[in-house]
C-alpha cells in the first residue's frame, strides 16, 4: 500500500447546524463542519415546517405578495367607486315608461 495518500480522519470532528445552532461531534477528514440542515432541524425529520431563509427570498416573496393585495384592493375600490357612479347618474336621469311615451306624442 503507498504511504501518505489517505486523509487524515478526526474523531472528535464538529458539526454545527446554521439553522438551530445545534453542534455533535462525528468521524470526518474536516475538522469543522458547518451546514444549513441536519436530520435535527430538517422538517421531514422534525414532523414541524421551518423556512430556511439563508438569502431573504421568503421576505421579499412575502413583501411583493402584500403589495400585489393593496394594488388590487385599490383597483377594486376605484371599480366600484366607477360603477357606484354610473348607477347614481342611471337613476339621477329621468327614465320613462312606455305609458309616459306614448302620453308625449298625443
Amino acid at each position: 500500500m503507498k504511504k501518505d495518500i489517505h486523509p487524515k480522519i478526526f474523531f472528535d470532528a464538529k458539526v454545527t447546524d446554521l439553522s438551530t445552532g445545534d453542534s455533535f461531534t462525528l468521524a470526518s477528514t474536516k475538522p469543522e463542519i458547518t451546514v444549513e440542515v441536519t436530520n435535527l432541524s430538517h422538517p421531514f425529520y422534525t414532523g414541524k415546517q421551518r423556512i430556511v431563509d439563508t438569502e431573504n427570498l421568503v421576505k421579499k416573496f412575502e413583501s411583493k405578495r402584500q403589495s400585489a393585495n393593496k394594488e388590487k384592493i385599490s383597483n377594486k375600490r376605484e371599480k366600484m367607486k366607477k360603477r357606484s357612479s354610473k348607477v347614481a347618474s342611471i337613476n339621477t336621469k329621468k327614465t320613462l315608461t312606455l305609458k309616459d311615451m306614448l302620453q308625449q306624442y298625443k
